[in-house]
């Protein structure tokens, strides 16, 4: 295989459209080595897809699937040393953001070797503006309380200020006190490593004692303060870890910040959440991420007092988790590449790139996630987001079914069948093994996104159809949803599922619960119909959608974008009836990962966003403030750490 030093660039631009016409998205090939390039092609992919309505000039297609797409020349180009090849595309869908364009390219040559080409980010041609990276930081008031704590707790009477304790010292004298210390520690050294937050009386630690309360309730906590010393009191195991972060937060604060904020030397907080749950769902299908990196997401995710970690580890582009009775799952479908059963997707390179998650692993992140007071929910997304799993299993299809109908991802035939009995074999196979892994009383079984025209062409589904009381590709949906709801109730869980599963019928109310997430009205509408609801409306709360409109910012907008104040601001129960609201489980935000191009994108993605979904989900409405919440949000923790260039 050739070197990437040899020389190729890839270059792409995008004009935008004016009046009736498209916009205009430009590939430049570069050869900028010693040898002619005769005879290949050249793949390209990233967030964004050619379209078959796109027109193209100064190429054909020679494959596509999704994301991924292989032009070729015409057959007699020669691309000689230090010469460029032009492929100008107007495209019916326009790039919004700089990740939207070419993330990874490669020339594949005659003989099906491939050589990888530099990709700078897509230029706009009208806006020369950097491209912004990293934790964005927000506007800082000058009238900032005397203490940083987010999210920001229900009661906090304190006063006086002291010099700034280096650490703390946990008098835990009963054992269960004991292992959230422990609990506490690890997670300050995964946060801070170096700073000493914990540490023992003898270095300097401020005396903290501990004690339970029952009273206090489950995520509840007190924090006294006394001029040698603070007690922290929890309602249980998890409310006395929240009582030690916001008391570790406080110390942080103070000490980086030593104008703004104190370490009081005396007063009271007391405190517990608004809401129930209070989730961040992370999308590993697109995107993989390491067991370490899950960990310390997982952290972070406690230090903002969120207790949900919604695993998405299925979709078409991957199939991440072992399972033993399917080894070609992990085998195959959890890796992409040039040649590979999935090819390079959303701006993977040629080479095998992926990864899955061994049992073990999966039982030490749980193990952790407990540790942490997190709950992980697993997703197997189905019926529709399953072309990987497909692509190993492909006796789960009709072999009579003719039709390619895809996906809103352009996917074809990606649903699985609920005509074909195997499909429910293995379906109960893979949960079966999957339920003993995690032990949440949840599992979220996706539901969402299957075309409206899957299965028309299958023979098995319209048998099946006939024989049910409903209507079209809803209704199939629905039955295989039921069937699949049944199987989980008799292993004592309560299906999850996006508010797709309420069409055609529904799956029992009283087992379940959906997720909201096509726009504001979708939660109120599914608690209306008796639904428990966790509201994530993908104009606010997802958190693969830009900062703003601006070219600059990373992210998608097909449900627009918004900005870390308009997330703060969305009010998840606005206008929702006494009835609807006892409906409400929490709030929740989602990460998908097709435009988390590299790790500081993630960072200018997520955070802040994450911490003000956080302070929706625990702090009361009218206890809610945003210019206090903008003053301490920099002091939250990001996943890798990346912050943008000051002068942004």
């Amino acid at each position: 295989m050739s070197s990437a030093a040899e020389g190729f660039v890839l270059e792409s631009e995008w004009t935008p459209p004016e009046g009736d016409e498209r916009g205009h998205y430009r590939l430049t090939l570069s050869n900028r080595g010693s040898t002619p390039l005769r005879d290949f092609r050249l793949g390209v992919t990233g967030p964004s897809r050619i379209d078959e309505e796109d027109e193209i000039s100064g190429a054909t297609i020679a494959e596509r699937l999704s994301t991924y797409c292989v032009f070729a020349p015409a057959e007699d180009l020669v691309l000689a040393s230090g010469a460029s090849w032009v492929i100008d595309i107007k495209k019916t869908v326009p790039l919004r953001h700089w990740t939207d364009g070419a993330t990874s390219a490669f020339v594949i040559h005659a003989d099906n070797s491939t050589t990888s080409a530099m990709v700078p980010p897509t230029r706009h041609m009208t806006d020369d503006q950097a491209p912004l990276r990293g934790t964005m930081r927000l506007p800082v008031s000058e009238d900032a309380p005397s203490i940083s704590v987010i999210p920001w707790p229900r009661s906090v009477e304190v006063s006086g200020r002291r010099s700034v304790p280096t650490g703390f010292a946990i008098l835990a004298e009963d054992g269960a006190g004991e292992v959230v210390a422990d609990n506490f520690a690890a997670l300050t050294q995964f946060l801070f490593p170096g700073e000493g937050i914990v540490r023992d009386d003898e270095e300097g630690g401020y005396p903290v004692d501990c004690r339970f309360d029952e009273t206090l309730g489950e995520e509840g906590y007190v924090i006294e303060f006394a001029g040698d010393g603070a007690e922290v009191i929890g309602g249980t195991e998890t409310g006395l870890l929240y009582g030690f972060i916001t008391l570790a937060q406080i110390q942080r604060g103070a000490r980086l910040h030593p104008t703004r904020f104190a370490f009081p030397t005396s007063g009271r907080i007391e405190d517990r959440p608004a809401m129930r749950w209070r989730g961040c769902h992370l999308d590993v299908a697109r995107r993989f991420y390491s067991s370490e990196e899950i960990k310390q997401f997982l952290s972070i995710l406690c230090w903002n007092k969120l207790n949900v970690l919604h695993w998405h580890l299925s979709d078409d582009e991957a199939w991440r988790v072992e399972i033993d009775a399917y080894p070609a799952l992990t085998e195959t479908a959890a890796w992409r590449g040039y040649g590979q059963a999935i090819p390079p997707l959303l701006g993977a390179g040629p080479e095998p790139s992926g990864g899955y998650y061994t049992q073990d692993a999966v039982r030490d992140i749980v193990d952790l996630a407990e540790d942490f007071g997190i709950d992980v929910v697993p997703e197997i997304d189905m019926p529709g987001h399953c072309y990987a799993l497909l692509q190993v299993l492909p006796e789960l299809r009709d072999k009579n079914e003719p039709g390619t109908g895809k996906s809103i991802q352009a996917f074809p035939n990606n649903s699985l069948n609920p005509g074909v009995g195997a499909v429910y074999t293995a379906v109960e196979t893979i949960l079966g093994e999957l339920v003993e892994l995690f032990p949440s009383q949840y599992f979220h079984v996706g539901a969402d996104e299957v075309p409206a025209n899957a299965w028309e062409t299958s023979p098995l589904a319209q048998g099946l159809l006939q024989k049910l009381d409903g209507d079209g590709t809803a209704a199939l949906q629905a039955h295989f949803l039921q069937r699949v709801q049944s199987f989980l109730s008799r292993k004592g869980k309560i299906t999850g599922a996006w508010e797709e599963a309420a069409h055609g019928g529904g799956i029992e109310r009283e087992r379940c619960y959906l997720v909201g997430w096509q726009n504001a009205e979708a939660g109120r509408k599914l608690a209306a119909e008796g639904y428990d609801v966790v509201v994530a409306p993908g104009q606010t709360y997802y958190l693969d959608m830009a900062n703003s409109a601006n070219w600059h910012e990373p992210g998608a907008s097909w449900a627009g974008h918004s900005s870390p104040e308009s997330t703060y601001a969305f009010d998840p129960a606005d206008g929702w009836s006494a009835a609807e609201k006892a409906k409400l489980l929490g709030v929740q935000a989602c990460i998908w990962s097709e435009p988390m191009t590299d790790r500081a994108v993630f960072d200018r993605l997520v955070f802040p966003r994450l911490s003000a979904i956080a302070e929706t989900g625990w702090t009361p409405r009218e206890s809610r403030d945003y210019a206090r919440f903008a003053t301490m949000a920099g002091l939250m923790p990001s996943l890798y750490r990346t912050s943008e260039p000051a002068d942004k």
